[in-house]
């Protein structure tokens, strides 16, 4: 029986590349699961967080009951499984949400795109059984592939298919906008200091201890078994995704099979990127950048970020940091 090798995140097609250190002493630490996975949430404070745990997960779950394909009435479930041709209103969650991604799909040009999710169910990386598609299933599959097969209103509140076998699947941004979330709420209750992680996705804010020290995130060397980083930057009012085949692929007849689906050909995309982390403000766009350059490769990748000013950090298949302008200007002076 094939063996894949995936971190279980909404559908299974995440991975997780970051490790973060933590001071123990002044932290207040909430820990749960969601979306398949594990969320950790550090709060300095010398307040009481145990109320917070309630409404941390009563967040998340209320963004996996919109945005998993695995729960058949969730209203991403619901979009996939409606007819085309019909206005279909969406939550505000949603609607910011796909928003973001309609905005990264065309600033991309496509390469990154929720509208995939038939192909990475077919490829083995989502609902599917895991077998290697057929080339007639393949070009079937890419037939309703491609937010120009989504008709949105001028505000985004409601989506209208084209083709009723369009087929979203959000894992690639949700997980992000869930960090994000958390993030909102902490605010909200007058918390400046604390860092979320949702599976590797984070946000970090403020300080982890009275000196003043920011965060430390490392980047996990991106290899199967190794628990080693080759760099760690330091984080403060700042969130990273990072996105990789190296924990989620598998073989057949001596080949590799990652995660990551070009929506070009249809099929998984090997190339020079082993992983790729992304810094901005937001985890959710952080989130889909990082898939993005991921499926570009290295050198479309940096040109990519250099034209929108993104800050990241791209490990090649020589396990060499490469980073963007505006990374090297952030964290080669740390």
């Amino acid at each position: 029986m094939r063996r894949i090798h995936y971190i279980s995140i909404l559908t299974c097609v995440i991975v997780l590349g970051v490790f973060v250190y933590f001071n123990a002493a002044p932290y207040k630490t909430i820990k749960g699961t969601i979306f398949g996975t594990y969320y950790t949430v550090k709060i300095k404070t010398d307040r009481p967080v145990a109320d917070l745990r309630a409404l941390i997960e009563t967040e998340l779950k209320r963004i996996d009951q919109e945005m998993s394909v695995f729960i058949t009435d969730s209203e991403i479930s619901r979009i996939n499984q409606a007819p085309k041709d019909i206005d279909i209103k969406l939550s505000p969650d949603m609607a910011e949400v796909l928003k973001a991604a309609y905005i990264v799909n065309h600033q991309s040009q496509g390469w990154f795109d929720p509208t995939l999710g038939k192909l990475i169910d077919l490829w083995g990386f989502g609902a599917g059984d895991g077998r290697i598609p057929s080339d007639e299933e393949i070009s079937q599959a890419k037939e309703y592939t491609g937010f120009d097969k989504l008709v949105f209103s001028d505000d985004f509140t409601s989506v209208r298919k084209q083709n009723s076998a369009t087929y979203l699947n959000l894992s690639a941004i949700a997980k992000g906008y869930g960090v994000d979330k958390v993030a909102t709420l902490l605010e909200q209750h007058g918390f400046r200091d604390y860092l979320v992680e949702i599976g590797g996705e984070i946000k970090a804010s403020g300080f982890r201890s009275n000196k003043k020290e920011t965060w430390n995130i490392g980047i996990n060397r991106p290899k199967a078994g190794a628990h080693d980083n080759i760099m760690i930057v330091s984080l403060s009012n700042l969130a990273v995704a990072t996105s990789g085949n190296y924990r989620n692929f598998y073989k057949e007849n001596g080949k590799i099979y990652g995660h990551t689906i070009s929506y070009q050909t249809g099929r998984p995309i090997l190339n020079d990127a082993i992983s790729v982390s992304v810094f901005h403000n937001s985890c959710m766009y952080a989130d889909a950048y990082a898939t993005a350059i991921m499926a570009m490769g290295v050198d479309k990748g940096l040109e990519f970020a250099d034209r929108y000013n993104l800050k990241v950090i791209i490990i090649n298949n020589e396990f060499t940091p490469v980073l963007s302008q505006s990374a090297r200007l952030i964290f080669e002076e740390n």
